[in-house]
């Protein structure tokens, strides 16, 4: 005869370890969630939300002033007969060929001494990393145009060296190299970057290399190069989605017109000149948009390129 043992009267059956843990993991999930609301919210409401909203605005023709109306694909359409739309994208491009390139191989440059320098070293990265904190502020931009403006500083001393007088901000062919030499002098994020990198680089391996006879500029091509080309990559991405995104410089320095002859004409600039002054939102929610699928498109080939010149420590290669 088997005995069955009960619980005594007035007290509740324990719980299995399973059930405690199903019940644990559910309050966890719960304060994750509490914890992440904040952020969930401002992704809906801050960015979700607005994206959303200008990719319905971009296929209507919406003034601000009246309620959308459909016109399906004819924001589109119209983008690529605009002439000033073309002019954009041909500055645009210019200054991020051009632009990138350059800032990188300064930024790369800098880094490289500072990372041989033994005195003062904590002074030269502050003062090389101040122009990036205060660069893209409204401010700066006001002062470099005032340097490069009719009897600026950049007036007087280029005719102190015998060149001929004349401002840059007035003249079409010297107010791209002017912005060029702007995003220059901003380089300290990314040398700050370059330079975390390079101390990642054994020391071995120059010692290795002088060993053989190299000289600098082989173990630049193949030991620095190869062994920063993660790091190149980041800051490369990085700079050139922020220069697709350059705005307030040539507000600034073109008085909010783009000017002269359409020289700082800006595809962000003409994305606002057609949204807030002449109060196209589905014109310029189509431009944001074409916006959008080039810079990803870019970032595509950037990653799908990678494999080829980026290596990774550990890989063999």
């Amino acid at each position: 005869m088997t005995l069955i043992a009960e619980a005594p009267v007035g007290t509740r059956p324990r719980p299995r370890p399973s059930d405690v843990r199903r019940r644990r993991q559910r309050a966890e999930t719960r304060a994750g969630y509490a914890f992440l609301a904040p952020w969930l919210i401002g992704f809906v409401v801050l960015t979700a939300g607005p994206m959303l909203t200008s990719l319905y605005l971009s296929f209507t023709n919406y003034n601000l002033f009246a309620p959308p109306k459909w016109i399906g694909l004819d924001n589109f359409r119209l983008l690529f007969k605009d002439p000033n739309y073309l002019q954009a994208w041909k500055v645009t491009g210019t200054y991020v060929i051009f632009g990138t390139p350059l800032k990188l191989a300064a930024a790369l440059g800098v880094a490289m001494l500072l990372n041989t320098a033994h005195r003062g070293k904590g002074f030269y990265r502050s003062s090389f990393y101040a122009p990036s904190l205060i660069g893209a502020s409204v401010s700066i931009a006001i002062v470099w145009k005032a340097m490069f403006i009719d009897h600026g500083i950049v007036d007087r001393i280029q005719v102190f060296f015998g060149f001929p007088e004349g401002g840059w901000v007035g003249d079409p062919s010297r107010t791209m190299p002017m912005l060029i030499m702007l995003t220059i002098w901003q380089f300290g994020a990314p040398m700050v970057i370059f330079l975390a990198g390079l101390k990642q680089i054994p020391n071995e391996l120059y010692e290795a290399a002088s060993v053989d006879g190299a000289g600098p500029g082989r173990k630049f091509l193949k030991i620095t190069l190869p062994m920063l080309s993660p790091v190149i990559f980041f800051n490369l991405l990085l700079e050139t989605i922020h220069a697709f995104q350059v705005f307030a410089s040539a507000f600034i320095i073109s008085n909010g017109t783009g000017g002269p002859a359409r020289s700082t004409l800006f595809y962000t600039l003409y994305l606002y000149f057609r949204g807030f002054q002449d109060f196209r939102m589905g014109y310029a929610s189509a431009m944001a948009w074409v916006l959008v699928v080039v810079v990803g498109i870019l970032t595509l080939i950037f990653f799908r390129s990678s494999k080829f010149w980026v290596h990774y420590s550990g890989e063999g290669k």
